[in-house]
């Protein structure tokens, strides 16, 4: 399993917007991932619902987390999204 351990970068967290761009990033990713709040459940990061029923806030530490092989760097392009709060998916890390 591989994951990484981010803080939120948005000031408003995992909401709406944010939440928006993380879930089509995710999506795209093209394997299953999954996002939880600190040590708590986690949920499917392709989500909408699931990612906002996280209640994530700016400045909370989420862990990203998947199963599929090959997997690294689209992690840390995801992290770097979520991390620097970024309006979309790095090209490159």
């Amino acid at each position: 399993m591989a994951e990484r351990r981010v803080t939120i970068g948005w000031a408003e967290g995992l909401h709406a917007r944010p939440a928006s761009i993380f879930v089509r990033a995710a999506t795209a990713a093209g394997f299953p991932l999954t996002i939880a709040k600190g040590d708590g459940t986690p949920v499917n990061a392709a989500s909408m619902l699931a990612v906002l029923s996280l209640g994530a806030e700016g400045g909370d530490e989420v862990v990203l987390s998947t199963e599929a092989e090959n997997a690294e760097a689209e992690l840390d392009r995801l992290a770097k999204l979520v991390s620097e709060g970024l309006e979309e998916l790095p090209e490159t890390v």
